[in-house]
């Protein structure tokens, strides 16, 4: 059964019983961070021929990422859970309204992805999966000029969807008095002791790590020919 995921604005619950409790699990935050390192590493790397094999084999480690992520979206912890935070975008637009000048209703408070954000989750896998499937077309030999254009294309909307991203972790986060991406790092938002998960799931997190560590092995020693080649 999904546990409780909406807490009102937090200031009025504050002084009864609101304390840090674990809401992100280990896997969700090794996920989120291998991520971040993996397509801010094949942005950098994407220019210079010297790099190539790196910006390919971190291209592939985020394919694999998103794919993991699309699982554990399924079977995962509550608030990783696609159930649990994808509400219409209807939803998502009446949330965003309430952030704007004279809104009659203060921004609630999510203890995961609130309605706009878990859009914006939403898209950037997608771009992120497009991005590597593209990538890859456009290193094969019988592929046409405009993959390589594509894929670019790809990757400047995935940079313009994190920026606005980062701004409304931060816009969110300032408005609710708290970092959320401190939270993400640590797994841990104020909240009631119910509304905490049970387990961190973390061994399945180090799993996670060893899995995607291996795969990065494997494609820059050339164990996977058929991927770099």
């Amino acid at each position: 059964m999904s546990q409780p995921h909406l807490t009102v604005a937090a200031a009025p619950l504050e002084p009864v019983a609101l304390a840090e409790q674990k809401i992100w699990d280990v896997p969700t935050r090794v996920f989120h961070w291998m991520l971040v390192l993996c397509f801010a590493g094949a942005w950098l790397t994407a220019e210079s021929e010297r790099t190539q094999l790196v910006h390919i084999t971190l291209g592939y480690c985020a394919g694999a990422l998103v794919l993991w992520r699309v699982l554990w979206g399924l079977v995962g912890s509550p608030y990783a859970l696609f159930r649990d935070f994808v509400r219409s975008p209807v939803a998502a637009l009446r949330y965003l309204r309430t952030y704007l000048p004279g809104s009659r209703v203060a921004p609630r408070r999510y203890l995961g992805h609130n309605p706009a954000g878990a859009w914006a989750v939403l898209g950037l896998l997608v771009l992120m999966a497009l991005s590597v499937a593209t990538g890859w077309w456009s290193y094969q030999s019988s592929a046409p000029e405009f993959a390589g254009a594509l894929h670019e294309l790809l990757t400047h909307a995935l940079l313009l969807l994190i920026a606005l991203h980062v701004l409304a972790v931060v816009a969110t986060g300032r408005l609710h008095g708290e970092s959320l991406v401190r939270a993400m790092w640590t797994g841990r938002k104020r909240a009631l002791p119910e509304q905490g998960i049970r387990s961190s799931h973390s061994l399945i997190g180090l799993l996670l790590l060893v899995a995607i560590g291996a795969l990065a092995g494997m494609l820059f020693t050339g164990r996977l020919p058929g991927l770099t080649n």
